[in-house]
């Protein structure tokens, strides 16, 4: 006969309760060491949102952070929930040199007010430049999308609009368009701690860029949303340290499909020809994340360099020189 068992108090259960999940959450952050707030390392890329257009309960649309000793210095994209990845991450308004949108597609821009609006609660006095494409027909360049977005009169975000000038309390954003139909490089901003080149690359009928940041060595690039048509691109990028690249698409992507964005094969193929030394997949869509592990192999026969998938918050930090 087993000795009788007195019941548990609730108050007891809860404690236990509460142990177990403090442990399971602590346990998890422990498994996924490279999922983090601030980035370590002298030059990191940070992920906030490795998705697409599609809502999506792990992935937020695109953005990227590039952190140089432990302060996020440049913002690219700022797509839905990238926002909140930013606060995840413990980056400061105050620390960015500039802010790049490589096209003017809802996923990579949308978020753009909100990070604006967040500054207004800052220290920052400096001006900030926003770099993006010029427009077309179906696109407005970057200069028109801001004043649309916060230009006095008749902005959507009006109340926002001391931002164009620098006024009213507000920090002054300095506008700088790149000639998205040029196929030829052009270093748009240059800083203390960066240097900045942008390439028109094709994105359907949509204007968008390529980028290339150099920074303390090390080449990081990220090639926006693109159908990998433009060697120029590839020349520009040789023997990066890092390509960010979207994978949008799987092999099988309809013609429609593959004038947006790259298949793995041309993946392979761009970042083998360009030497880069570190492959990072990202702009995963559930089209290409449900042939993820054949796209993978695809781009490998091509590239055999180090290859990974991104996910949200995920930091890549760049190795440093031997000295």
């Amino acid at each position: 006969m087993q000795p009788d068992r007195q019941p548990r108090s609730q108050s007891s259960t809860r404690r236990i309760d509460k142990l177990l999940a403090y442990l399971f959450v602590t346990l998890g952050a422990m498994a996924s060491p490279s999922v983090s707030a601030k980035c370590p390392g002298p030059v990191s890329v940070q992920v906030l949102g490795s998705g697409g257009p599609i809502a999506n309960n792990t992935r937020a649309s695109s953005g990227y952070l590039l952190w140089v000793n432990s302060k996020a210095r440049l913002l690219v994209d700022a797509g839905g929930g990238t926002f909140a990845r930013f606060g995840t991450a413990e980056a400061r308004i105050e620390d960015l040199e500039a802010i790049v949108l490589t096209h003017l597609h809802a996923d990579h821009a949308v978020e753009l007010p909100a990070y604006l609006k967040s500054a207004w609660f800052g220290e920052r006095t400096q001006a900030l430049p926003l770099i993006g494409p010029s427009g077309n027909l179906e696109f407005p360049g970057l200069t028109e999308f801001v004043q649309q977005l916060i230009g006095p009169g008749q902005g959507a975000f009006r109340y926002l609009s001391g931002y164009m000038a620098g006024t009213s309390g507000y920090f002054k954003t300095t506008l700088y368009e790149s000639d998205a139909d040029s196929r030829e490089p052009e270093t748009i901003l240059t800083t203390p701690n960066l240097t900045l080149t942008t390439i028109g690359v094709t994105h359907g009928s949509v204007p968008a860029l390529g980028l290339l940041v150099e920074v303390d060595g090390k080449r990081i690039a990220f090639s926006g949303d693109q159908n990998g048509d433009n060697p120029q691109f590839g020349k520009m990028i040789a023997e990066a340290d890092l390509l960010v690249m979207d994978h949008a698409v799987a092999q099988d992507a309809e013609k429609s499909e593959a004038e947006l964005h790259a298949r793995p094969e041309e993946i392979g193929r761009l970042a083998a020809e360009a030497k880069v030394k570190h492959l990072l997949l990202s702009h995963i869509m559930p089209r290409s994340e449900a042939q993820l592990s054949e796209s993978q192999a695809i781009i490998k026969d091509a590239y055999r360099g180090k290859v990974t998938v991104a996910e949200d918050l995920l930091c890549v930090a760049l190795p440093q020189k031997n000295r």
